[in-house]
Parts: structure tokens; C-alpha cells; sequence
């Protein structure tokens, strides 16, 4: 069974910043990730907003990490955190594959696109269903879009979406956009960024691939059905704290820290958009990790 300082669970922003500053501080450091390194802004367009760095895509963002911490000596894996146990002062983290033991841990597992929860959703997901502009946006270069969203990530998609496509139909549940007001001034004046409010999606049509949507007027009630092969949902995100509701505090599925990213379990942190907290963005995820990363370093060498 092999043994580390410390496990980060999660290979986004504030599990690499974490792992950076443990690692500095000459813990060993193995992290589990269930996806892909670089979390969600790996699949961001742009980052525009990281002091220093006046623009930069996420997913070189997210290289540049992953390589300064690989280069400082971190160990990583590909597999999901299934349970984690704590026998005196060892930690016992169990994944789909293996079993490890270490004597602090950080979770920072961040979190998952939220779903629409209709009938058939599922089935249609890379069947024209998409919650990644990012990633399936160029499959539809050249065609008119349906991207139902109003913060942040649907504005940075259809900005994205609107430089190779010649519409997009930006559907949201309210009457306004939430988000950035420079992300909000671009959309507003892209000139094949066609805005419409209070509407919200109750059906998906189509079998083996999606053949078009339909919507409620929240106001009228009055339904209306756009034939399309696309629809692009970017409604928020959802935690995936399952695995560790019988192990610490939770606040509606998010991990509940102090200012020092404690748990209310001794040696268990966290860090990133996986805590209850207000503020999510890049930023604060890496100061999340560093935090934690002190706090665990501060906490294994008490031991």
C-alpha cells in the first residue's frame, strides 16, 4: 500500500496550487483525479482575469501548472476516491482501484455541470446535447446555436461560439445576465448574439440525436419549439461530495471549512469551488489551495 504526506483529491486549480505548496514545504504529495487534470478552466477559452497574465487559455493555464508541480515531484493518478477513513492518525483513502494511506488530506474536487433533469437528457448528451462549448462548439462551426445559460460560462460560450458560428439564440430562465459586466458588455454588442429571457427549456426532442427543443415563457406560459441539432447548457455546477457526507460537514452538498480550510475533521481540508462559499473564480480556488496546503503542512508536522 503506498504512503504519502498528504492526498489532494482533485487536479484542478486548487488542488495543483495545493500540491505546490505542500510540496515546497517537502511533504510528499500524490493526487487523485477522476477526469482530467486542469478542473473546469482547462476547458475555458480565455482566462482573462489571473494577475500578470492579461490572457491566456485555460488549458495552457492548466499546462503550466500540472508541469511546475510534476517538475517539483508530484505523484498523480487517475482514479476516483470512492471512501476515505481515518484510523487514529492515518488516513485510509480508497479509489476504484486502489488503496492509499497518508496523514492529511485535501479535497478539492471542485465540481460538475449542473443538468437540466429532463426525461431524456441523458441519452442525448454528444448527441447534440452539450454543457462544453469548449470542446463540442467546433463540431457546429458555420450553423446557427442554442446556448441556454446567463452567468458566467454561458457568456464566455457564447462569446466563444460567436466567433465561428453566425447566430446564437443565448436563452436564459430570467429577465437578466449574471456575470462579469465586461463579459456582459461584449455579448450585448455582438452583433449574431441574439438574447432571450424568461424562457425556460421542459422538453428535448429526439431519439438517436437531438432534433429540437422546446421552451415555456415563465411569464405567458406560452410554448415555443425551435427545431435544431444543438443545444449547449451552461446552468452552473453541482458538488460531488457524496463519498464523504458520513466523513465531514456538509452545506447542501458543499464541504463546510473555516477561514483555514478545515474541516470539522482533524487533518481533512479543502479547498476550491468543492467548499460553501460565495465567490468562485481561479483566483480563489489557488488561494484555497495554498491555504490548505499550510494548514496540512501545519497539522503533519504537530503530529
Amino acid at each position: 500500500m503506498k504512503t504519502v504526506d498528504i492526498i489532494i483529491v482533485g487536479g484542478g486549480p486548487a488542488g495543483m496550487t495545493a500540491a505546490l505548496y505542500a510540496l515546497r514545504n517537502e511533504k510528499s504529495v500524490l493526487i487523485l483525479e477522476k477526469e482530467s487534470f486542469g478542473g473546469q478552466i482547462a476547458t475555458s477559452p480565455r482566462l482573462e482575469n489571473y494577475p500578470t497574465i492579461p490572457s491566456i487559455s485555460g488549458s495552457e493555464w492548466s499546462d503550466l501548472l500540472f508541469t511546475q508541480i510534476t517538475d517539483l515531484g508530484a505523484e498523480f493518478e487517475l482514479e476516483e476516491v470512492e471512501n476515505i477513513v481515518k484510523e487514529d492518525k492515518v488516513f485510509h483513502v480508497k479509489t476504484n482501484y486502489n488503496e492509499y494511506e497518508c496523514k492529511a488530506v485535501i479535497i478539492a474536487n471542485g465540481v460538475k455541470p449542473r443538468k437540466m433533469g429532463l426525461p431524456n437528457e441523458d441519452e442525448l448528451v454528444g448527441k447534440g446535447v452539450s454543457y462544453c462549448a469548449v470542446c463540442d462548439g467546433p463540431f457546429y462551426k458555420g450553423k446557427e446555436i442554442y446556448l441556454i445559460g446567463d452567468a458566467n460560462t454561458a457568456l464566455q460560450y457564447a462569446l466563444l461560439l460567436a466567433s465561428y458560428c453566425p447566430k446564437i439564440h443565448m436563452i436564459t430562465l430570467f429577465d437578466k445576465l449574471f456575470g462579469d459586466q465586461i463579459l456582459i458588455n461584449r455579448v450585448l454588442q455582438a452583433e449574431n448574439i441574439d438574447i432571450r429571457h424568461n424562457m425556460n427549456l421542459i422538453e428535448l426532442k429526439g431519439e438517436k440525436e437531438l432534433e429540437s427543443i422546446v421552451f415555456e415563457d415563465t411569464k405567458t406560459k406560452e410554448r415555443t419549439e425551435f427545431f435544431t441539432n444543438n443545444c449547449f447548457i451552461a446552468i452552473g455546477q453541482v458538488p460531488q461530495n457524496e463519498p464523504f457526507k458520513d466523513l465531514i460537514e456538509l452545506d447542501h452538498g458543499f464541504i463546510v471549512t473555516n477561514g483555514n480550510m478545515e474541516t470539522n475533521v482533524p487533518g481533512i481540508f479543502a479547498a476550491g469551488d468543492t467548499r460553501a462559499k460565495e465567490n468562485k473564480q481561479v483566483i480563489t480556488a489557488c488561494n484555497d489551495g495554498a491555504i490548505a496546503a499550510l494548514g496540512a503542512v501545519k497539522y503533519i508536522n504537530s503530529l
